[in-house]
């Protein structure tokens, strides 16, 4: 009888879960395009399906339901429809749709099997069959993972053909030509001959009831004229202009504010409250919320005062009160000397040479918060209707499926009976996938019904109070053969401790259990040719919310990893960068874009004194990226990166300008991490509190940067909102080992004068 695994029981939950869901057979790739009614079809408009309309000014109107955070999500995933419809860019405009299992992000959920990327057969195959039907069955709606285009590319590229077949009809049922006879370009229908039959707002009155027909065949890639163009931003304008709004500018009619205490202590709750003398003018209650006690009143500012000056609070204290960091660390030593294995992983095949030499290093990465630069807000209102009552949600969000499902929790409502309005965000990050701050809103906005009720928090409150990115201990060991003449190696294994922010999300979000798993994305393979490859995963218990923090576990593991192989490089005496060029021979993806960071970043050529250059390689999230740092340390302490240089393959290039962006963002986000960034705990609370004590990367100090884009010729669409992040802080700590010969093993990444 063939052995049950934990690969085997996932596939079954997941093929389970799908078959016994309602319409399982019915969440087919052809059922996305939606009704032609479904995208909120006004007058003088004119749905093509439920992803496009067009309007009568020629306007083309897609919908795009991932939150834009910045990415560009906006603008990438129009250009998909905007490419196979043949429309001109300045006719294309967005709209946010209804929550609809159409625009389901199916993606996401076949990036948590618990597969590396390079994986294949027929189990990984099955298995990303039976998460894409599950995912049509629950048709959540979710931004994260950087698989917004993935997710998109083909069903947008259907609607977008789809579009373009149904103008064509409707020109030629407006004109009586056949349809051989016409096609559509730069945004109207032409005969062959270049004589214009119509504008698309022309058609507007004439595709109503055409007869929905199989999708025509997409473009070939030497066909696309939009696709692979740096097409200009569509969000960009209303920024710019100060139109835009995000979740910190909703304004209601008769809006309150709403400012949170929360528990000083993680798990803590409010127990009871006195508030000295009466209610300040600006503020009308004071309540208890999940997790601390809410004010709300006509000014934000009156109503945090009270709470930092006019309140006395009886606190529950969390399950660790007196957690400390050092004391954390030490648990996770304990852990990795003596704790079970979540998860044991072997490649290869393990031999004993006559004579060994062995190395071993062990890094540190401490907890991270998100500090997004719009603060944590919700807006939300209860409006009572006879025995009913609906809830309105304004939010900056990752998954309106989510707030949704909270909101009609916390207000005992059925899910139709609540409207959830994402906004702009300012920064996401993961972050924003959480949903404590729909809980404490609803919880306000039923205290006072019929009123919205936006809750903000403070910087403080936030950078105290987040679902951080885990701390995490990793200890690799290194089997040197020297049994011949020039040292070869014979073996490396990783043991590592972490929190898993998948574990917890699904239990505290959706009341899933606790499965004890490792987060899938730290402990995915190396793409080098090891000869012997051992993983040991420990997930610890622990009382420290953590969540997704932009590019997850491979933010600290790309760390560990790509420190240690440059630790194996030297102890082997061979260049970092031909050493990486050996283990990747079998792997030409990554191959070219190593080759290509190195030779932009003039790898191999002098530099001054006190100056050097580390090298990383992470593919993640279906990219592959490389990054060359260089760096100048002065005084033997003051350390400066000067430039670093990216180069990515993502697969086919939506958009290059905005790569580029995202490329740097991911930088610049990494970096802020590997040289300031440190959550730290004392008396089981954070110990920072606002940016002078959680600092970033500030304009004067940020590196040169130069991104390259690397055509390796594969299809496969990749990410690139998050694989930027993860090799930079290895990439630094590579660096100053060549300009110093000092390793640092411990993130954030600080010089000491040696004593």
């Amino acid at each position: 009888m063939k052995k049950w695994t934990r690969r085997m029981a996932i596939i079954g939950g997941v093929a389970g879960g799908g078959l016994l869901g309602v319409g399982f057979w019915f969440a087919r790739e052809r059922d996305r395009l939606g009704d032609r009614t479904l995208l909120n079809v006004k007058p003088n408009e004119a749905g093509l399906s439920g992803w496009v309309k067009i309007a009568r000014d020629n306007g083309v109107v897609v919908a795009v339901p991932r939150a834009e955070m910045g990415q560009g999500v906006q603008t990438a995933l129009a250009m998909l429809v905007a490419e196979e419809m043949d429309a001109r860019w300045n006719q294309v405009r967005v709209e946010d749709p209804p929550e609809h299992g159409v625009y389901r992000n199916v993606d996401i959920l076949i990036d948590s099997l618990p597969f590396s990327p390079e994986e294949t057969g027929t189990v990984v195959d099955i298995a990303h069959w039976m998460a894409g039907k599950a995912g049509g069955v629950l048709g959540v709606l979710a931004t994260g993972g950087s698989t917004s285009v993935r997710d998109a590319w083909h069903p947008m590229r259907v609607a977008g053909a789809v579009a373009r077949d149904l103008l064509l009809r409707a020109a030629s049922r407006k004109v009586s030509v056949p349809v051989s006879e016409l096609v559509v370009v730069d945004g109207e229908v032409r005969r062959k001959n270049g004589a214009r039959v119509a504008t698309f707002g022309e058609l507007v009155d004439y595709v109503g009831d055409l007869s929905s027909m199989p999708a025509p065949p997409l473009k070939k890639p030497s066909e696309f004229k939009l696709i692979g163009k740096p097409l200009p931003r569509l969000d960009i304008p209303a920024k710019v202009l100060a139109t835009a709004t995000f979740g910190i500018d909703v304004r209601r009619p008769g809006l309150l504010y709403a400012a949170v205490l929360n528990a000083p202590t993680f798990g803590g709750s409010a127990t009871g409250f006195k508030v000295k003398g009466s209610l300040p003018k600006g503020v009308e209650t004071v309540i208890i919320v999940p997790g601390g006690v809410a004010a709300i009143g006509t000014s934000w500012w009156r109503a945090n005062k009270l709470l930092q000056e006019g309140i006395e609070v009886q606190w529950q204290p969390g399950p660790e009160p007196n957690l400390d960091s050092a004391a954390l660390w030490q648990r996770y030593e304990g852990l990795m000397q003596d704790g079970k294995p979540a998860l044991v992983r072997t490649l290869g095949e393990e031999k004993k040479p006559a004579t060994v030499r062995s190395l071993e290093a062990t890094y540190r990465a401490p907890y991270l918060a998100h500090s997004t630069m719009e603060p944590m807000n919700c807006t939300a209102q209860v409006m009572r209707e006879g025995d009913k009552a609906k809830v309105e949600v304004w939010m900056p969000n990752q998954s309106p499926t989510l707030v949704r499902l909270i909101a009609s929790k916390v207000a005992d409502v059925p899910q139709e009976a609540v409207g959830v309005h994402t906004t702009f965000l300012g920064g996401g990050f993961g972050r924003r996938a959480e949903v404590d701050l729909v809980r404490q809103a609803v919880t306000c906005a039923l205290a006072v019904p019929d009123k919205p009720v936006q809750v903000l928090w403070s910087r403080e409150q936030d950078i105290k109070h987040d679902f951080y990115r885990p701390m995490a201990l990793a200890r690799w060991r290194a089997e040197l053969d020297m049994s011949g003449g020039a040292p070869k190696l014979a073996s490396v294994a990783k043991r590592q401790v972490a929190q898993s922010p998948a574990d917890q999300f699904g239990a505290r979000v959706v009341g899933l259990p606790l499965q004890g798993k490792p987060e899938g994305n730290a402990v995915e393979n190396p793409p080098y040719a090891f000869p012997f490859y051992k993983l040991e995963a420990i997930v610890p218990d622990g009382s420290v919310p953590v969540g997704f923090w932009r590019s997850v576990g491979h933010s600290h593991t790309a760390f560990f990893d790509e420190s240690f192989v440059d630790e194996i490089a030297v102890a082997l005496k061979k260049d970092p960068f031909e050493f990486r060029r050996e283990l990747l021979a079998k792997q030409p993806r990554h191959l070219k874009v190593l080759e290509t960071a190195a030779k932009e970043a003039g790898w191999g050529t002098p530099l001054p004194a006190g100056s050097g250059r580390g090298i990383a390689l992470r593919a993640s999230f279906g990219s592959i990226v490389a990054q060359v740092a260089e760096i100048t340390v002065t005084d033997g302490k003051t350390l400066q990166v000067k430039r670093v240089t990216c180069a990515i393959d993502c697969g086919p290039v939506v958009n290059p300008a905005i790569v580029r962006m995202q490329m740097e963002s991911g930088i610049i986000y990494g970096l802020s991490a590997a040289l300031y960034g440190e959550i730290t705990l004392a008396g089981g609370a954070v110990e920072q509190s606002n940016f002078p004590d959680y600092d970033a990367v500030r304009l004067a100090d940020a590196p040169a940067m130069a991104v390259h884009l690397v055509d390796t010729g594969s299809s496969a669409i990749g990410g690139v909102g998050e694989p930027g992040t993860p090799p930079i802080a290895p990439a630094v700590a590579n660096a100053i080992f060549a300009a110093t010969g000092r390793r640092l093993h411990d993130l954030p990444l600080r010089l000491r004068q040696e004593t």
